[in-house]
């Protein structure tokens, strides 16, 4: 019995000694902005459509994410939920437009500099942060958004949709 205490304390002390020095924090991800609402040109003549690309500020959305440090490397992905209506011929993407600020020396982002799909419900790869020995904290990374297949075609009401970012380590 005496041996079972000895070994609760010393990984007590362990616990007590990694916590701090960020071995066993985890991945995390905050993502800021302002919602984006988009409007379409008023159509004038007859024969007309809307134009089908609505693009919005470079800085849209701004994204923070960190992870530990002992090289590490985490993934950022994304998808878009109905919330509570989407039409299907409507097609969201995203693209990174900047690094943001970051804290740590030789630390890494890499990926997302180009327009991506966005699905809905299934998250798929948009980045990748790297870290060294130290934590990597990427500090509002710009996202820009982009709508396309814009058309009359499509039933008139107001679509909303959620774009949800998450982060995992790999």
């Amino acid at each position: 019995m005496e041996r079972k205490n000895i070994r609760g304390w010393v990984a007590g002390c362990l616990m007590a000694v990694l916590l701090p020095t960020g071995v066993l924090k985890a991945q995390s991800i905050t993502v800021g902005g302002s919602n984006w609402t988009p409007s379409t040109a008023v159509i004038t003549e007859a024969g007309s459509d809307y134009s089908g690309t609505l693009i919005s500020a470079d800085n849209q959305i701004l994204i923070t994410s960190s992870i530990p440090g002992s090289f590490r490397d985490a993934r950022i992905s994304v998808h878009y939920e109905a919330n509570p209506t989407w039409h299907n011929s409507l097609v969201i993407q995203v693209k990174r437009t900047g690094k943001g600020s970051h804290t740590c020396l030789l630390c890494t982002i890499e990926g997302g500099e180009n327009f991506i799909t966005v699905p809905p419900n299934t998250a798929t790869e948009f980045y990748k942060i790297h870290s060294n020995v130290f934590t990597a904290t990427f500090s509002n990374t710009p996202i820009q958004l982009q709508l396309t297949g814009i058309s009359v075609t499509i039933p008139a009401a107001t679509y909303n949709a959620k774009v949800v970012f998450t982060i995992a380590e790999f």
